[in-house]
């Protein structure tokens, strides 16, 4: 009978015994290849940026507790049979494709994998490559991608395999059991930033695949899901206060980025912001405007500014990044389903979208332009790369500028990019009045001087921002808007503790701008103020606002 690798025949009487170190070393080199070889497959990183993967230096935890798991069971029928093994490999790939997911939707879509919205998303790319492409090449693609599934699940059948024979060997699975115990220990002793005791580990793959089966389990289960959500607004408000004598009111409701309190309550900054501040006081009363504001509790602190966006949108309090998956997973409406409904053009005007963004779906706008969408044709001004002042141009020209009742009226949900951080490169401020749409609006030396910060303090640099922010929403009203526009513009945060210090409140402004008396007595009714600086107390949470 052939002896299990690494297991020392059974000598003959007459035939010198194998020594020890020697059975040691044969079991020792087969199962250090066969854990080497899967523990690579399941704790690879992104190569940032893109679709490519490296290798790091990591334990899976899942494969330490596997392996225990498998010398137990080898202990107890003896040996892994062979479809056993397959059934492993299969498993494996599985896992080995969950953990590309994992590290390659933060690097490609700059936040964690969400199956159910990433599987439409590859569902339309193949659909456009199938319609792109010949079928020559789709079909070579196909039988690439076939032919390496089939090449990893044979690797990982022999690596277990080989893995299986080493652990029949008796002598070494006390030694692996303890070293499981030991490893597991660790894994549950870890306290975040109090012990780390995972720093040789790589992130385990078990909470991202529980967390994506909740999320498919309430997509599947419409009731659990709502129940989850909790009650949201009725929206059955019939829009009437916007009606005019052509068409109703356009609206746009900018989520100004990085937009917060601190700007009103710190008086150093506030200083440094009050003559933008005075200008834009300005611009908006001698355009026939007024304005009131607010303030509310955002969803969200120093970044994260989708969750902020969705609490407003939906009127659910989104701050939970689990709630806000399963608010996307939903058919909630939203101000963009209610403004559609009562005759709206509902647009999204995203120029910092610059990657795939399937959740987009939700929302359900007639238009939404992404960086590529928005049709800029001027020169790049950083990672974001079009200027505020030049969005809202270009969303005037191609939403909001033609006149008449010939058109609908316009929703447009414009989150801006220019006092994101690192709050540079800055766009110089052109002259409202000139053509800002055309590709050679700002020189060569502007954009040069632009990418050349002068002053390398976040604060200097946050305060210049604000301050663009401030000048060129006055150069838009004063000069482009129409007289009837609504415009509310709404802070999605505070910008981050290096701007606005340790234990800043969550509380954003909330500036409601029109020409119409009556509307804006509205929102003096529920606690508004009138003029650009807010109250000292948030009205509340920003769904609470919808």
């Amino acid at each position: 009978m052939t002896a299990p690798f690494g297991h020392p025949p059974t000598p003959r009487p007459d035939a010198p015994s194998t020594p020890p170190w020697r059975a040691w070393w044969g079991w020792g080199w087969r199962f250090g290849l066969a854990f080497l070889l899967l523990n690579t497959l399941l704790t690879f990183e992104n190569r940032e940026p893109g679709f490519g993967v490296v290798w790091m230096p990591r334990l899976s935890f899942e494969l330490c507790v596997g392996v225990a798991l498998l010398a137990v069971w080898v202990a107890w029928r003896g040996r892994i049979s062979s479809r056993l093994t397959l059934a492993l490999a299969g498993l494996l790939v599985w896992l080995v494709a969950v953990r590309y997911a994992d590290v390659t939707a933060p690097a490609v879509m700059g936040r964690p994998v969400n199956l159910y919205w990433d599987g439409q998303h590859a569902l339309e790319l193949l659909r456009v490559a199938m319609a792109s492409w010949s079928a020559e090449r789709v079909a070579l693609i196909c039988l690439a991608l076939l032919a390496g599934l089939l090449a990893l699940l044979c690797v990982a059948r022999w690596a277990i395999a080989l893995l299986g024979r080493a652990l029949q060997w008796a002598p070494p699975r006390p030694w692996l059991w303890a070293a499981a115990g030991a490893l597991t220990a660790s894994f549950a002793a870890y306290v975040p930033d109090v012990r780390d005791t995972r720093w040789f580990f790589s992130l385990p793959l078990t909470p991202t695949i529980a967390h994506q089966a909740t999320l498919l389990a309430q997509v599947l289960q419409p009731e659990r899901r709502r129940a989850a959500l909790g009650p949201g607004p009725a929206f059955d408000g019939d829009l009437g206060a916007l009606r005019g004598p052509q068409r109703p009111a356009d609206v746009v409701l900018v989520f100004a980025e990085s937009y917060g309190s601190i700007t009103h309550d710190d008086p150093a900054l506030a200083s440094a912001l009050a003559a933008s501040r005075q200008r834009l006081q300005q611009a908006i009363h001698h355009s026939g405007r007024a304005v009131v504001s607010a303030r509310v509790k955002a969803a969200t602190f120093g970044g994260a500014s989708w969750l902020s966006h969705a609490s407003l949108l939906s009127g659910i309090d989104a701050s939970d990044p689990g709630q806000y998956n399963r608010l996307l997973a939903s058919d909630r409406p939203t101000l963009v389903t209610h403004f559609a409904r009562h005759g709206y053009r509902t647009v999204g005007w995203m120029p910092g979208i610059k990657r795939p963004w399937p959740e987009g779906r939700f929302y359900g706008f007639d238009r939404l332009a992404d960086d590529a969408g928005l049709r800029y044709t001027g020169p790049d001004f950083g990672y974001w790369r079009v200027p505020d002042q030049v969005s809202m141009a270009l969303l005037h020209e191609q939403e909001l500028g033609a006149a008449g009742a010939a058109r609908p009226p316009v929703f447009a949900v414009f989150p801006t990019v220019n006092t994101h951080a690192p709050f540079q490169p800055l766009p110089p401020l052109l002259d409202p009045a000139l053509r800002l749409t055309v590709p050679d609006a700002f020189s060569p030396a502007q954009v040069a001087n632009a990418r050349t910060p002068a002053d390398p303090s976040p604060v200097r640099r946050y305060l210049d921002s604000v301050n663009y922010q401030h000048d060129w929403l006055a150069g838009h009203l004063g000069t482009r808007a129409a007289r009837d526009l609504v415009m509310v513009v709404v802070g999605d945060h505070q910008p981050p503790a290096l701007v606005s210090g340790r234990g800043a409140s969550w509380d954003v402004p909330v500036h409601v701008i029109a020409s119409d008396a009556a509307l804006l007595s509205r929102f003096e009714a529920l606690g508004f103020v009138p003029g650009l600086t807010p109250p000292g107390d948030p009205l509340g949470p920003m769904h609470e606002l919808t």
